[in-house]
Formats: structure tokens, sequence, C-alpha cells
């Protein structure tokens, strides 16, 4: 693959991942006016049950497949290419189809585990919940076999289909949710249970979708593919007379690969299964009924969730990109480069989520209100003031992964995250029984401290890399935030006694023009001071007026 294919390929891919991601995140505020903090903490319940089900189903095959067939087609092999596709589309349908079984018959076992039904007074039941995890199971029988397709296409380079079909199942998905539940409650005047239920089924026909569209590229291009290939090997034989792999054998080297890159991008999940199985029975033992617990579970599990991942986006999007460049590097032995490439993705992590989540800390209660329910701001912002700093966490942490797997250190990875499990596991619901909700982000934030601890010591050791100048950086990120924040405060605090705060629109006012002094303050600062211009390149000068420049 040349070089411009390569920066298209990425350019696509990380439009698409941030697509999806934005969309994955806003159709919450919508789904929450319909459903609740109830209806969002029984879309939890099902949900992040089935992520680690979808996850162990396909134990990161599908990455690996896009490495492989990369690989195979480099050396000509063509017809491992054939086996390995065709093959990994029966494991897939297979282990799909188990993981779907296991999760519908332990449904109720979960459920059970999440709500104890000797406290429950009307509301959520069991039952419910049985129901919404069975729903989202249904997808699993599917998902698996569609993400090896979009492996195999992009292992040849191609981008586009993989990329289409994330947005199409994700415009599906939403619609679906959107629509059925508003029906469903608002129209037919149905059960939230059932509402619930019918929303987590839309992986499913998202999933359809999706499905649909990659079968489409393949019937355009993937026959195309194979009959070059075979062109290719008639003309030239003498590149595949070469000692070809058994499948076991292709396999075992597949797993080894793919299976620290699955296990670490599994961590937010993880982390979520823990809150799971403990808050209900924390936030009970810290003297809170298990109705409200369910509803605190709603505002930390869904709704502020999504606003915290808000920032990280760009750190998703940026850690699926830095691998090839930084594993030429090290490969190559270029070590200025290397030095350079890691201190840039910093920068820029750093540049975006600081301000981000010190924003979101300073308008905990507007930002909630502004995009959710007013009434239930007592709930969300504290735990949002408490979680928000968490995503500069979360996107170091998916940078740093990214990077040892560049480093091929993935194993690094993997006992960071176990560490940093254990003691979200160990310190949860301790914390949650001292502090209430606000105690999950705290023993979250500890887990994600000691994993990148670990982790960037590797960097540093392995890579030979010195984080001096990334922590002076930040620093002064930090301190440009801190001025943002003093200066949002100010403006917030004016307007929250002007308007008092009764309506939706008084939130709205706040937020927004908060938001704005937000932004001019900080870029404003880091415009003049040069650090823009440093981090993102001088091409910003082009976007700014001529006064601000520095």
């Amino acid at each position: 693959m040349s070089d411009q294919q390569l920066l298209r390929g990425t350019a696509i891919m990380t439009a698409a991942i941030f697509a999806s991601k934005i969309l994955g995140i806003i159709y919450i505020f919508p789904f929450q006016a319909i459903v609740g903090l109830e209806g969002l903490a029984l879309y939890t319940y099902g949900y992040t049950p089935y992520t680690i089900f979808l996850s162990l189903s396909t134990l990161g095959i599908p990455i690996a497949i896009s490495k492989f067939v990369s690989k195979y087609n480099t050396l000509g092999d063509y017809d491992t290419i054939r086996r390995l596709f065709r093959s990994g589309l029966v494991v897939m349908t297979l282990t799909g189809i188990a993981a779907f079984l296991m999760l519908f018959f332990l449904a109720e076992p979960i459920a059970k585990q999440i709500l104890n039904p000797d406290e429950l007074e009307g509301g959520t039941s069991v039952a419910d919940a049985v129901f919404t995890i069975r729903m989202v199971s249904v997808a699993l029988i599917i998902i698996p076999v569609m993400s090896s397709i979009r492996g195999y296409f992009q292992g040849f380079g191609m981008m586009g289909p993989t990329a289409i079909s994330q947005v199409i199942e994700q415009l599906i998905r939403i619609t679906f949710i959107l629509i059925l539940t508003w029906l469903i409650i608002d129209i037919w005047g149905g059960e939230l249970g059932t509402a619930v239920g019918f929303a987590t089924f839309g992986a499913f026909v998202g999933a359809l979708g999706s499905f649909a569209v990659l079968t489409y590229f393949y019937r355009r291009t993937g026959q195309f593919l194979n009959d070059q290939n075979v062109e290719k090997q008639q003309i030239h034989p003498e590149q595949t007379k070469r000692e070809q792999k058994s499948l076991p054998e292709i396999y075992k080297e597949l797993i080894a690969y793919a299976l620290p890159i699955s296990l670490v991008g599994l961590a937010i999940p993880l982390y979520q299964m823990i809150d799971l199985f403990t808050f209900n029975d924390a936030m009970m033992a810290a003297g809170f009924t298990q109705a409200e617990a369910i509803n605190y579970f709603g505002a930390y599990g869904q709704a502020v969730h999504k606003l915290v991942l808000i920032p990280v986006t760009i750190a998703t999007a940026m850690s699926l990109t830095i691998i090839p460049t930084v594993t030429s590097a090290f490969t190559s032995g270029d070590g200025s480069k290397l030095q350079g490439q890691i201190t840039q993705i910093f920068q820029v992590i750093f540049f975006f989520t600081v301000p981000a989540a010190v924003g979101l800390m300073v308008l905990a209660a507007p930002a909630y209100g502004t995009l959710y329910s007013i009434e239930d701001v007592h709930i969300g912002a504290p735990i949002l003031q408490f979680y928000a700093p968490v995503a500069i966490l979360f996107a170091v942490f998916a940078v740093t992964a990214a990077l040892l797997q560049g480093l091929n250190r993935q194993k690094i990875a993997v006992l960071a995250l176990l560490i940093g499990i254990l003691a979200k596991l160990v310190l949860n619901i301790p914390l949650i029984t001292w502090f209430g909700a606000t105690g999950a982000p705290m023993a979250t934030a500890i887990g994600y401290v000691l994993a990148i601890a670990l982790m960037l010591w590797s960097v540093a050791h392995f890579a030979r890399f010195d984080f001096t100048s990334v922590w002076k950086r930040f620093v002064l990120i930090t301190m440009f935030a801190a001025v943002m924040a003093a200066g949002v405060l100010i403006v917030r605090v004016l307007l929250e006694a002007l308007t008092g705060m009764d309506t939706k629109m008084d939130y709205v006012l706040v937020t927004v023009l908060s938001v704005i002094t937000g932004v001019v303050i900080y870029f404003g600062l880091t415009l003049q001071t040069g650090l823009a211009q440093r981090v993102l390149g001088h091409r910003i000068n082009r976007l700014i007026p001529r006064r601000f420049r520095s």
C-alpha cells in the first residue's frame, strides 16, 4: 500500500470512527428525555454484559484478520487469504451463536445479581432486566461475522466499506431506538421495560443494515479481488510455491496477536461491569433505596458517561492511526523520530482533553441540565464533577496502550489493565459506601492512574522516551485551562444570578455563553503564546484572524 493510500485510508477511518462515536453519544440526550434515568439504568443493564460477550466472541480476531490479510497479500499467498477469510466467517459464526446462547440463558442470573428482588418497590423489575439482556443478545449472532468482513476489506487497504458500514449501522440503530421507544411510551402507552428492551434490540437491526452494506461492497469488489489474486498466482506461481501454514497454525498466530488487543479494548466495559454488579448494593449500604440507586446508576452509567466520552473520541480515533508510524520508527531504530511522534501524540491529546475535562467540571450543573432533565441535575451534576477528569485518563490510556502495541509490548498493556481492574474491584464498594455515587468514578480514576503509571514507565523504558517535554507541555496546558476555568466560573455565577436557573432555557443560555467564554479564553491564550501552533502546526493560522496570531 502506498503512503498516499495509507493516509487516505487513515483519514477515512478516523472520520468514520469520529462520526460513529459522536452519533453514539448524542442520541442519549433525546433517549433520556423519553425513558428517564430509570430507563437509562435498565438500558445499561443490558448493554454492559453484551459488550463483554461481544468481545469474548471475537477475541480480536477481526482486527488480526486485517493484519494477516495485509501480510499474506504482500507475500502473494492468496490461497492462505481465502482459506483464512472463509474459515474466519465459520469461526465467527460459531462463536457468535455460542455467545448469544450463553448471554440469553445467563440473562436471569445476571439480572438477579444486579437487582435485589426483595428491595424492589414497583418500577424496574428483574423481568425487565432479563428481557433487555435477551433482546440485545440477538445481535451477537451477526456482529462477529460482520466484523470479520470489515477486517478482510481493511487488510486490502479498503477502508471505505468499513467506514460507511459503521456510520450506517449507527444511523439505523439510533433511528430505530428513538422512534420505537417514543411510539411505545408516548403513543401506545406501553411499559418502560418493553420500550428499553426493544431499544437494545436496535443493535441487531443496525447490524443487519451494516451487513447489507458490507455484502454489497463484497459483491462489487470482493470477487474482483479474488479473481485478481488468482490471476497473479497464475502469472507468478513461483511466489506461492512456499510451505503453506495449516489453519491451526494461522489461528494460533492470530490469537497471539489479537487477544491482548481485545482485552485492552475491553478496559471501559470491564470497569462498567464492576459497577454493574456492585453499584446498587453499595448505594443501599450507604443508605439509599434500590429505586434511588437505579436512578443514580442511570445518571452515572449512561448520562454522565456519555458526556465524559466526548473529549475521548479524538484519542480513540488517534490511537488507531498512530500504530503504523510508531511501529515503523521503532523497528527502524529511528529514536529521534520516535521521540518526536510520541511527544506530538501526547501534546494533541492533552491540548483537547484537559480543557474539555476542566470545562465539564466547572459547568457540570448547567451542562447536565441543558442536555438532560433539569429535575435530575441534583443527581447528575455532582457525579459529572468527579467523573469529568477521568476523561483525561481514558484518553491517555487509549493512546498509551496503542503505543505499547506499536512497540510490540501488548502484554504489558494487559498487565496494566488487570492491575487497574483489581484496584477498581477492591475500592468500588468502600468508596461508594463512603461517598455515595461519586465514589464510583473515584475508584475508576484510581484504577486508571495505576494502569497508566505502569504503561508510561514501559514506554519510557522500551522506547527510551524522555517525558520531560511532555510533562512541561502538560503543566502549561493545565495552567491555561485553570485560567479558562476561572473566567468561565465568573461568567457562570453572574449568569445564574441573572437568570435564576428556573427553566430549561436558563440552563441552555448559561451553558452556551460559558462555553463560548471558555473557548475564547483558552484558544486566545494558546494562540497568543504560540502553543496552539506548536501542537497543531502553523496551518492553524489560516483559520484565525491575523490580529489573533502570535
